[in-house]
């Protein structure tokens, strides 16, 4: 992936953010609050970090006691999140940073966590291994994303409309997110199912004690790793 897709999924998010908020808000009600307090009741200490932060959707849900850092690409999705972190009075500490090349230590944090962030990364294998790379051996990672669906005809459909559903929110639905964590060198323990087979809570931990394997490439197109 080149630094161009990159800028362009910035670019598309600094677009997003006013209207973010009110786009998801009929989901938000409906299950995506109640899934983010799901997976936030998982997060393990004492120190974590929220890769693809947005605007702040999370933050409601961190749970005391874990010192957490939450990154994001966009500027204008980072500004949403500080204001939402100051009416919160949230214990956090706000980044404008790539997930694709992380500016942290090895093995720094405990859990490592996004919430429908892997649909959009541009190289989503390189993000995963460096979130595996700053994540602690016995360290885990949670992750809520939308994956394609498994059955042939809804999959053939999903690699259809993923073009012009990346063009008009930046969002790949085609993603084969289980893959992709073998692929940066994760070993998946649990994967729940939440909705129809397209939702998933997914927990991995590294696999093994050295570095993540490079990155698998990606699919042809119209199928996105």
């Amino acid at each position: 992936m080149t630094d161009a897709q990159t800028q362009l999924t910035r670019r598309r998010y600094d677009r997003l953010a006013p209207f973010f908020d009110l786009l998801e808000a009929p989901l938000e009600g409906l299950r995506l609050a109640a899934w983010r307090r799901r997976l936030l009741a998982r997060l393990q200490g004492p120190r974590a970090l929220e890769a693809g932060a947005g605007t702040g959707k999370n933050l409601p849900y961190y749970p005391p006691g874990v010192e957490i850092t939450a990154l994001d690409l966009s500027p204008r999705m980072l500004a949403r999140a500080r204001q939402r972190a100051a009416r919160l009075a949230a214990s956090v500490t706000l980044l404008e940073m790539d997930v694709q090349a992380l500016d942290f230590p090895d093995q720094s944090f405990d859990t490592v966590f996004a919430t429908f962030v892997f649909c959009s990364v541009p190289d989503p294998v390189q993000g995963l291994r460096e979130l595996r790379r700053v994540c602690r051996p016995a360290g885990r990672l949670l992750l809520l994303e939308h994956l394609r669906p498994a059955g042939r005809l809804l999959g053939w459909l999903f690699d259809r409309l993923n073009p012009p559903a990346v063009r008009l929110t930046g969002a790949n639905i085609n993603r084969r997110t289980r893959e992709n964590l073998e692929a940066a060198g994760w070993e998946l323990q649990r994967a729940e199912n939440l909705a129809g087979g397209i939702v998933w809570l997914l927990e991995a931990r590294p696999r093994g004690g050295g570095r993540a394997p490079e990155p698998a490439p990606t699919g042809a197109a119209g199928e996105t790793r």
